[in-house]
C-alpha cells in the first residue's frame, strides 16, 4: 500500500518536479508533456507552476553538472532510491542556480518530502547531505584533466555530442552554444496577417498585460517576455499561433503565389501549412496538401488549419511521402516543403531530455531517410518549381550532407538562395542557412531551397 502523502506536500511545487524528474529519469517520460499533467493534477498556482517548470526544466538542463558536484557526498550512489536522488538534485539546481529562493527554504522543504515520501532515515539522509554541500562548497568543474570531459561537465552534453559541435564549430562556439541552452526559452507567436497586422497584435497584447516584442528574425513573428500567449484571445479567435521563429522563415522561402498547389510532405503540427495557406487563394486553385504517416496527426493538422481560418486551403491526408507515387503524378506541384524527421538537436532548449535518452547511434540512419524522401519527391515538383528542404537539427550528416548527396544524383536541381533569408549570414558550399540556437535564442534550424531546372 502506498504511503499516504499530506496535501500539503503534494500539491507543492518542489514535489510536483521531483515526481516529474523521476519519471523523466526511470520511464524515459518526456518532461514537455509531463509538465502540463502534472501542473493540472497537482491543481498548482500560476506562481508555483512556473517556479516547478524553472525546476524541472533548470534540473534536466544541467543534469551532468549536478551530478558531478553531488558525486562527492553520496557514497554509495547506486544504492540511493530514485526520487531521491533526483530530490537532491533538483535541491542542489535551487542552492546553486536560483538566487532569489532563500537557502534555508530550499533545504527544509526537502528535508519535510523526504519524510513525507521516505521516512526518518530519508529524511535525515537528504538534510545531512545539503548542509554538508552548503558547509564544504562545491568541487571545481575546472579540476578535470581531460578537456573534452570538462567541457561535456560544464555544458551538461554527453561527450559524443561535445565532440560533435566541436567538429562543427571549433572549441569556442560549441560553448557559446552548450551555454546558451542554459537560458530558457522563450515563447514565440507567428501573426496571422490575413486577419491582424504585427503591430496591432503587439499593442493588443500588451494592453492585455503581456510584454511581447517584435521578432528580429521574421516579419509576422513577435516573442513573449512576460504571460501566457497561448491563452490570450488572440489565440483563441485564431489571429496567431505558437511557433518558433526560426520555422516561420520555412514559407516565405518557398515564393509561394496564390494559385499554387503546395505540398506539404511532413506537416504535423501543421505550423508551416497554416503558415503557406496563408499564401494561396483557393478562388485560385490555390491549395496546400499535408501529409502525415498518423491518422492522430492528421486530425490535429486539421484542427490547427480550422483554428486559424485556412481549412478552405488545406487538404490533409495520411500517407507517407516516400510512398507519394501512389497517390500523385509527376511534376503535380508548384511547390514542395520537406520538413524532414530528424534528431531534433536544434530543440536542445526546448527539450532538454534529448541530450540524454539519445545516443549518436540512434541517428545514424536518418541521413538515409530523408534523403529517400527527397528523391520520392523530386519528380513531383513541376519544372521551375521549389522545393525547400528543412529541419531542426545542426548536424552536417543530416543537413549538408544530404543536400549533397542529393544534388550529386539529381542535377536536375540547384541550390538556390533563400528568399527572407538575406540577413542571416552563411558560409555553405551552396546556398543555405544553418541558425545555431545562441545566435537569436530560437531552435536551431536548418534551410535549403532547391529548383528544378528541367
Amino acid at each position: 500500500m502506498a504511503k499516504k502523502i499530506p496535501v500539503k506536500i503534494k500539491s507543492s511545487a518542489r514535489f510536483v518536479a521531483m515526481n516529474v524528474l523521476n519519471k523523466v529519469e526511470t520511464q524515459q517520460a518526456y518532461s514537455n508533456l509531463l509538465i502540463n499533467q502534472a501542473m493540472n493534477d497537482a491543481q498548482l498556482s500560476e506562481k508555483d507552476g512556473r517556479l516547478m517548470t524553472e525546476i524541472v526544466y533548470g534540473t534536466i538542463s544541467r543534469k551532468l553538472t549536478l551530478e558531478f558536484y553531488l558525486a562527492p557526498f553520496v557514497v554509495n550512489a547506486k544504492k540511493i532510491d530514485p526520487w531521491v536522488k533526483q530530490l537532491l538534485l533538483l535541491s542542489l539546481y535551487q542552492l546553486e542556480y536560483l538566487d532569489r529562493v532563500p537557502a534555508h527554504a530550499v533545504v527544509d522543504e526537502a528535508v519535510e518530502i523526504a519524510k513525507a515520501k521516505g521516512n526518518v532515515g530519508a529524511s535525515k539522509f537528504v538534510n545531512g547531505v545539503l548542509r554538508t554541500i552548503q558547509r564544504k562548497g562545491l568541487p571545481e568543474v575546472s579540476s578535470i584533466k581531460d578537456p573534452l570531459e570538462r567541457l561535456s561537465v560544464e555544458l551538461s552534453m554527453p561527450v559524443w555530442l561535445v565532440q560533435k559541435l566541436v567538429a562543427i564549430l571549433g572549441e569556442e562556439e560549441a560553448k557559446a552554444i552548450g551555454l546558451s541552452l542554459f537560458e530558457p526559452s522563450r515563447v514565440s507567436a507567428r501573426v496571422n496577417t490575413a486577419l491582424i497586422s504585427r503591430d496591432e497584435a503587439v499593442q493588443d497584447l500588451i494592453d492585455n498585460d503581456l510584454e511581447v516584442v517584435a521578432s528580429e528574425l521574421s516579419p509576422v513573428g513577435l516573442t513573449g517576455k512576460k504571460g501566457f500567449i497561448a491563452g490570450s484571445w488572440l489565440f483563441k479567435e485564431g489571429k496567431l499561433t505558437v511557433q518558433d521563429e526560426s520555422s516561420m522563415l520555412v514559407a516565405p522561402s518557398l515564393q509561394i503565389e496564390p494559385n499554387h498547389v503546395v505540398l506539404d510532405a511532413c506537416a504535423a503540427p501543421g505550423g508551416k501549412t497554416t503558415h503557406m495557406a496563408t499564401y494561396v487563394d483557393e478562388a485560385k486553385g490555390g491549395k496546400i496538401i499535408a501529409l502525415d504517416i498518423h491518422k492522430h496527426k492528421v486530425k490535429l493538422i486539421e484542427s490547427n488549419a480550422e483554428r486559424l481560418h485556412v481549412s478552405d486551403r488545406v487538404e490533409a491526408k495520411v500517407l507517407d511521402a516516400r510512398k507519394i507515387s501512389e497517390e500523385y503524378a509527376d511534376e503535380t506541384f508548384d511547390r514542395i516543403l520537406t520538413d524532414a524527421p530528424c534528431s531534433g538537436l536544434g530543440l536542445l532548449r526546448r527539450k532538454p531530455d534529448i541530450k540524454y535518452s539519445k545516443k549518436e547511434s540512434d541517428f545514424e540512419g536518418l541521413p538515409s531517410i530523408q534523403l529517400g524522401i527527397l528523391e520520392s519527391l523530386a519528380p513531383k515538383l513541376k519544372k521551375s518549381g521549389i522545393m525547400t528542404y528543412s529541419t531542426c537539427t545542426i548536424t552536417q550528416e543530416e543537413n549538408q550532407g544530404v543536400i549533397r548527396s542529393f544534388l550529386e544524383k539529381h542535377p536536375e536541381y540547384k541550390a538556390i538562395d533563400i528568399k527572407g533569408c538575406e540577413d542571416i549570414q552563411s558560409n555553405e558550399e551552396f546556398p543555405s542557412v544553418t541558425i545555431y540556437p545562441h545566435q537569436y535564442q530560437t531552435d536551431g534550424f536548418f534551410i535549403c531551397c532547391l529548383q528544378r531546372q528541367s
